[in-house]
Parts: structure tokens; sequence; C-alpha cells
């Protein structure tokens, strides 16, 4: 079964929260953390890499933190999972460099094509919806 990792899961709960604080300035690491009950460290890595992948501006100072880099309707729900999560596919024979060494079955698969069709609409659908779709 498909499932996101919890780096995903948090990196999509920490962008849809900044989004919903847009009034404020900045909305901090520890902010996050403390509202959905999340490991602050965990927490802060991830806003790291949403920043330097330029979904989130990291603002510096006593009154610093983070807030989007761009309007939610120009953020899809791709620049943040694959900022925290390169790699994100339903099965380890999705990936372009897999081989036998990936899964014992891989040159006799009979359920390989159908679900590269579901990691392309997969990849369609999170490529087509904005953060604006998803808050």
């Amino acid at each position: 079964m498909l499932r996101l990792s919890k780096k995903s899961e948090y990196a999509l709960m920490a962008v849809k929260y900044i989004a919903l604080q847009q009034e404020k300035n900045c909305v901090t690491a520890r902010e996050i953390a403390l509202n959905y009950n999340l490991p602050y460290e965990l927490v802060s890595k991830i806003l790291q890499k949403l920043a330097k992948f330029k979904v989130v501006n990291s603002i510096q100072g006593a009154k610093g933190g983070y807030r989007l880099s761009k309007v939610p309707s120009d953020i899809t729900l791709i620049d943040v999972i694959s900022a925290v999560e390169p790699d994100y596919y339903i099965t380890n024979c999705m990936k372009t460099n897999s081989s036998e060494e990936d899964c014992e079955h891989f040159n006799c698969c009979m359920i390989r094509n159908p679900l590269i069709k579901i990691q392309i609409e997969i990849d369609k659908l999170f490529k087509n919806m904005t953060l604006t779709e998803f808050i």
C-alpha cells in the first residue's frame, strides 16, 4: 500500500500550518511542533529542507521563523514532498535504476507495469494539486 514517509506527512502539515498562519509574519519550527505534537528536531530539519528547495523562506533573527516562499496556489504537493523525500515510489522497482537487487521477482513480475501506471497517476496528482487545494 502506498504510504508517504513521516517526513512527507510532517512537511505537508508544516506548510499547511504556515499557509493558514499567513497573517503572521513568521511561524517557528517550535510552534509547528507544539501545535501538532511532533518532534521539534525533526520539524526543524524538515523546514530546513523546505527552505533549501525554496518552498519556504527562512527568516533569521529574534522574530524570525518560516513563511511560504510563494503564494499557496504556486506551491504543488510535489514541491513539498520532493524536498523531503526525493524517492517516493510505491515500490522499490519504480526507481529509475532499479534492478534484480531491489526485487527478486524483477524479471518475472506481473504487476510492475500496472504499478507503473498507478505511479504515473500519483505523480500527476501531486504535480497538479496546489497547496491552496490542500488547505
